[in-house]
């Protein structure tokens, strides 16, 4: 039988309870007895938070002789308005001396304590030593310590940067209704980071909070991305340590965005969905008839292909369409260093489009422009072909046959569908209505992607496999 999953978190927090009943809540560190440093408020700025941190379970050391005061004033002197010092000590390298070194040197920041909290005491020595606000760990606490976590800190002064990681986390937080709420997309279960959950779970969140989008930025596009889907701030760790320059480029350039992005706009469908169904895509689409008929039957993604094909269409075919409930995506196949086209450019800017599948030769620094409306697409013979796209936080796998690029109505090879797990799967290639339950069934896709498997000839569906594959999908057996 194999071991269940370390809890990783759970592992921190019985380790650092066990030397609190040694060293008490300041861990043998000298404390003031009351607090020295003046509050500053949480999040100023256009809500960039920069972290001090020297290791994590996950990465390991980042940067063991890390100044905790030099690399705070590193982050002031970028524009950096807040800064998250970690000050566990036995997985991070952190200490409660760090905290107070940075708040006396730089009091006009608003310092984040960063630690795994669970007492009363914690909550008044984060207050002591010059914390401006704390991190509390919804997943790690049960609602009534929680609660009373919660407004011990408020009381203090202090603001509460709220960590949830899923629909099951906000509905215990909900009662509290926190100001600012972080949705961190690693796993502090598995220390597993997945760009996408928190899009996943933010449609869940349903009271008035600023939402910060926490791990996994180690670039501004990255950041951008998240601001262009409904995060109002970003908290940075390692990508700042190792990248000098990521501070500034954060603070100067960060913008939360106010109008929804295609990616914030897929999710919140996955959360409406009233089956367990993956996302659905319908590609190849040339007739209104069939994107009507797509939409109708409850398509998330209608694709478009806008490159040479048996199933190529033009972009006066997709201004004629006008609004769908689906999202509308461009297929596209370009050679290395070759740019989108212009005309592509404009259906997107003016809703045309919603966002660009790219199936060709793109390279890394195209790819990075795009993220806010694309995604990679591969035609895999190889599960090391994935390797250089790493960084896309989802790529659609599809089979490899010499000389097409999609809709080639071959299934890809099971040993490459294996050697792609546990990686989120967005899967195309021979879906069809007798086929996709059982494929949904046993690997799991969050996305599936159909296209001739569909089709009475090239281009055009046919109405009768199309409602079958829809009834499969929705058969609740999957």
């Amino acid at each position: 039988m194999t071991d269940s999953p370390k809890d990783i978190k759970k592992e921190i927090l019985a380790k650092r309870l066990e030397r609190m009943k040694v060293e008490g809540a300041t861990f043998g560190v000298i404390i003031p007895e009351v607090r020295q440093v003046p509050l500053v408020p949480f999040l100023q700025g256009n809500g960039v938070i920069c972290e001090v941190k020297r290791r994590s379970p996950s990465r390991g050391v980042l940067d063991a002789g890390l100044d905790a005061v030099s690399q705070a004033s590193h982050y002031r002197a970028s524009g950096v308005k807040t800064v998250s010092v970690l000050t566990e000590e036995d997985y991070f390298q952190g200490s409660l001396k760090d905290l107070m070194e940075v708040k006396l040197t730089c009091p006009d920041l608003a310092v984040l304590r960063k630690d795994f909290l669970a007492t009363e005491e914690d909550i008044e020595v984060s207050f002591r030593a010059g914390a401006d606000a704390i991190l509390l760990i919804a997943s790690l606490l049960d609602f009534s310590t929680l609660s009373r976590l919660y407004f011990q800190a408020r009381a203090l002064g202090m603001s509460v940067l709220m960590e949830v990681h899923s629909p099951e986390d906000i509905e215990k937080v909900r009662p509290l209704r926190p100001r600012f709420t972080g949705i961190n997309c690693r796993d502090l279960g598995s220390f597993r980071i997945d760009l996408m959950i928190p899009l996943m779970v933010r449609p869940f969140i349903d009271w008035h909070t600023k939402v910060i989008f926490e791990s996994g930025i180690f670039r501004l596009d990255q950041a951008l991305w998240a601001g262009a889907n409904g995060f109002q701030g970003v908290l940075v760790g390692e990508g700042a340590v190792k990248n000098p320059q990521l501070a500034q480029e954060l603070a100067q350039g960060f913008v939360p965005c106010s109008r929804p992005g295609f990616w914030q706009r897929l999710y919140e469908r996955k959360t409406k969905e009233t089956t367990t169904r993956p996302l659905v895509k319908i590609c190849g689409l040339t007739r209104r008839e069939d994107v009507e008929l797509a939409d109708r039957l409850g398509a998330d993604l209608l694709g478009f292909v806008l490159a040479q094909s048996p199933r190529q269409t033009s972009a006066s075919f997709l201004r004629s369409l006008g609004g769908t409930m689906a999202l509308k995506v461009g297929v596209v196949v370009l050679k290395a260093g070759e740019e989108v086209p212009q005309v592509i450019q404009d259906l997107l800017e003016e809703g045309s489009l919603d966002a660009l599948q790219f199936h060709g030769d793109e390279n890394a620094e195209l790819l990075d422009r795009w993220g806010l409306q694309g995604y990679k697409a591969l035609a895999l013979q190889d599960p090391a072909q994935k390797e250089p796209y790493y960084y896309c936080p989802r790529i659609l796998v599809d089979a490899f046959v010499p000389g097409l690029v999609g809709g080639t109505g071959k299934t890809l090879d099971p040993v490459i569908l294996e050697s792609l797990e546990p990686q989120t799967l967005w899967l195309a290639g021979g879906l069809n209505p007798e086929n996709v339950a059982a494929i949904v069934k046993r690997w799991q896709p969050e996305l599936v992607d159909a296209s001739s498997g569909l089709e009475s000839a090239p281009g055009i569906k046919d109405r009768a496999k199309l409602e079958k594959y829809f009834k499969e999908l929705n058969s609740g057996s999957l």
